[in-house]
């Protein structure tokens, strides 16, 4: 009784938190989602959610993905004011296991369980089956993990903060953003351009540049609104900057992984416009390394478009987590 079911998964993103209850091994039923900005705690909005359910099919067993690094009992999210302990959290809410990972390395432990129909393939390659796969994410924030596959079986999941490496300009476009950013921010991260907010700021740069006013700077949907629905000559430029960005990024993170197993991409921006992504500078980026751009082009890359990917790599964490501590109880 106390490693079975219902399990609670949780992923935690910068905008919205996302319930569900893993019912049987990956079997996973409903989601249930809440905006952060709603609650003034995790443990407020899992509270609610729990109120939610049966008296009966309360769980007693917990894993939560966090869009931040996870290093010790106390978490900050880094796109939000949530703070919390884990031990205190898990103690509060009556559970047995708490397990908090980070959202890119759940999403990571998720790539094997992923449906082939959750996967659209935007640039060829083929994939080794046994080599490490790369993930990389713009959303919120910038989530970068992988998956390197371990010995005698296996995978281990990452837990990175690769979204705040350091990012390398290429075009004219690419420079006017980031000596925006610099100007306001001081050091530039991947992260600062290859996000929601990068998009709006790469947009207000170039509009700056030109000369263009703007009352406030465009939201993310309304860039890429602009850049593929109504032909704005500022968002298309700013659309390619972000995707050309991404493309020199995303092999950055292959030739690091050594991820001939194929390249992921997540995250909340770019599965919503996936036909024009293939089409845009990415490609061409991705394989622009020059000694490494043969390597690269055999490296396929796919983006996720799975509904909730995250909650079966969170159901493979709290599993391994359970299954290791019947195995030291055992030896004890």
């Amino acid at each position: 009784m106390t490693h079975g079911y219902p399990r609670l998964l949780a992923d935690v993103g910068g905008t919205n938190v996302r319930f569900a209850l893993e019912t049987a091994h990956m079997q996973i039923g409903e989601v249930t989602a809440y905006k952060v900005a709603d609650y003034p705690s995790l443990e407020a909005a899992m509270r609610r959610y729990l109120e939610t359910l049966a008296p009966g099919g309360q769980p007693r067993h917990a894993a939560i993905g966090l869009a931040n690094p996870v290093t010790g009992d106390h978490v900050k999210l880094t796109n939000h004011n949530w703070a919390f302990s884990i031990e205190g959290m898990r103690d509060a809410l009556g559970l047995h296991t708490l397990v908090a990972i980070n959202d890119f390395t759940s999403l990571a432990l998720a790539l094997p369980w992923l449906p082939t129909e959750g996967l659209v393939q935007v640039r060829d390659g083929t994939p080794v089956a046994t080599a490490p796969r790369a993930l990389i994410g713009p959303g919120t924030g910038l989530g970068v993990s992988g998956l390197v596959p371990a010995p005698g079986g296996g995978a281990v999941a990452l837990a990175g903060e690769g979204g705040h490496i350091e990012v390398m300009p290429d075009t004219d476009d690419e420079w006017i953003a980031w000596r925006a950013a610099h100007a306001q921010l001081g050091r530039v991260s991947a992260e600062r351009l290859l996000s929601g907010m990068g998009l709006s700021h790469i947009h207000a740069a170039l509009s700056a540049e030109t000369g263009t006013l703007l009352s406030e700077p465009l939201t993310p949907a309304q860039v890429t609104e602009g850049a593929l629905k109504q032909g704005d000559p500022l968002c298309r430029r700013a659309f390619d900057a972000f995707c050309g960005l991404l493309g020199s990024v995303a092999a950055d993170v292959a030739l690091v992984l050594g991820a001939r197993g194929g390249v992921y991409i997540g995250g909340g921006i770019v599965p919503r416009f996936v036909d024009a992504f293939r089409g845009s500078p990415f490609n061409a980026r991705f394989t622009d390394k020059g000694r490494m751009g043969k390597y690269l082009a055999e490296v396929p890359v796919y983006v996720i478009t799975a509904d909730y990917p995250a909650l079966p790599g969170l159901a493979r964490a709290l599993a391994d987590r359970l299954e290791g501590d019947m195995r030291h109880a055992a030896r004890s």
